[in-house]
C-alpha cells in the first residue's frame, strides 16, 4: 500500500503516515528550569544558585566568583577564612595605609610628649626646653651645631592637644585622597620632602631663637598637592567642589595665622608652596613619555633649592645672632 495522500486548503499536498502517532513526544521537548525565590529576598525569583553553598541567590546578591556566582554570606567567609591565613595576614599588612601609619606616627610622638612634660603637656605641650630636648626645630642648633636632623623630628612633636588634633585631622582629610591619586610611596615621598621645605622656610625666614614642632607644614605640602591634583581636572564637577573646598579652607587658615601669633605662617606657606609644586611635577607636565623624567627633575630641583636656601641661612644666621 501506498502512503495516502490528502489535499490541504491551500493546494498543496499532505503526507501522513501509520507511525505519526508513535514519532510524537508524549510530553515538551524541554524541561523549564525550575523557579526558586532569593534565601535573602524572597519576593525575588530567581534560577541562580550560590557555587559555594548552592542556596539560590537574585540579582542583588550575585557576586561574581571564579565560577558562577557567590553569596554575600560567602564571599564575607571566605574573607574572613583568607585574612586569618598567613598569607592574609602579610598582604592585610600592604594594604595599610601610609597616611595611618603616619598618624599612629604622631600620635606616639603626642604620647611621649605627655610623658616628658606631665599632665600640663596636655593643653600647652612641653615646655621650650623639652621640646629641644625632644627634637624641636631651632635655628641655632641647625646653624651652629649641624642638628639639620631637627627639620624632620620636629614634624612628629605638637603644642598641645590643639594643636596635634588640627593637624591629625586635616592629615586625615586630605592624606587619605593624595596617597589614592599618587600610591602609598610616592605619597611618603612627597610628606617628607614638602614638610622638610616647610622646615626649610621656617628656618630660613623665622625669628632665629623660636622653637618649632608640628605637621602643619607637611600637611600644608600635601594640601598643596591636592590643590594641584584638582586643578588639573578643574573642569570636572568633583574637582571643581574639591577647590572652592581648598579656597575656603585657605583663608581659614590665613585669617587663623595673622590672627594667632604662635602659629608659624612661614611653613605653612613654604609647604603650600612646595606641595603646589610637586603636585604638578608629579601629576604629568609635558609629553607623556618624559612626564617620569620630568618629574624627576622637578622634585630634585626642589631638594636642591632647599638644600641651598638652608646653607643661605646657615651662613648668615650667626651673624644675626651675634647683633642680636
Amino acid at each position: 500500500m501506498g502512503t495516502p495522500l490528502s489535499m490541504t486548503t491551500s493546494g498543496g499536498l499532505c503526507l501522513s503516515s501509520p507511525y505519526d502517532d508513535w514519532m510524537q513526544p508524549e510530553g515538551p521537548a524541554t524541561q523549564e528550569p525550575t523557579v526558586e525565590r532569593c534565601y535573602r529576598h524572597p519576593t525575588e525569583e530567581t534560577r541562580v544558585h550560590c557555587t559555594r553553598c548552592g542556596r539560590p541567590i537574585c540579582p542583588s546578591c550575585m557576586i561574581p566568583a571564579p565560577v558562577g556566582h557567590q553569596c554575600p554570606e560567602c564571599v564575607a567567609q571566605a574573607r574572613r577564612e583568607f585574612r586569618q591565613s598567613p598569607a592574609g595576614r602579610v598582604r592585610a599588612a600592604g594594604r595599610f595605609s601610609a597616611t595611618n601609619v603616619l598618624l599612629i606616627a604622631i600620635g606616639i610622638g603626642f604620647v611621649a610628649e605627655l610623658v616628658v612634660g606631665g599632665p600640663g603637656a596636655l593643653s600647652t605641650g612641653p615646655s621650650p626646653r623639652q621640646l629641644y630636648d625632644m627634637g624641636a626645630m631651632f635655628p641655632p642648633a641647625l646653624a651652629i651645631d649641624g642638628q639639620y636632623w631637627r627639620l624632620l623630628t620636629s614634624m612628629f612633636l605638637h603644642a598641645g592637644i590643639l594643636h596635634i588634633g588640627f593637624n591629625a585631622y586635616a592629615l586625615y582629610l586630605f592624606g587619605g585622597q593624595v596617597e589614592r591619586a599618587f600610591g602609598r610611596r610616592l605619597f611618603l615621598l612627597l610628606y617628607f620632602l614638602t614638610g622638610l621645605l616647610a622646615g626649610v622656610a621656617s628656618y630660613s625666614f623665622g625669628e632665629p631663637l623660636a622653637v618649632g614642632v608640628g605637621a602643619s607644614g607637611a600637611i600644608f605640602g600635601i594640601f598643596g598637592v591636592f590643590i594641584a591634583y584638582n586643578y588639573r581636572r578643574r573642569y570636572s564637577a568633583a574637582a571643581a567642589m574639591n577647590l572652592r573646598w581648598a579656597w575656603s579652607i585657605i583663608l581659614i587658615n590665613a585669617i587663623l595665622a595673622f590672627g594667632i601669633g604662635t602659629i608659624d605662617w612661614r611653613a605653612h606657606v613654604g609647604g603650600l608652596i612646595s606641595g603646589l609644586a610637586a603636585g604638578a611635577a608629579v601629576d604629568g607636565i609635558g609629553p607623556r613619555r618624559y612626564r617620569t623624567a620630568f618629574a624627576i627633575i622637578g622634585l630634585s630641583a626642589m631638594a636642591v633649592a632647599g638644600v641651598v636656601l638652608a646653607l643661605w641661612r646657615t651662613n648668615q644666621l650667626p651673624a644675626i645672632l651675634r647683633v642680636g
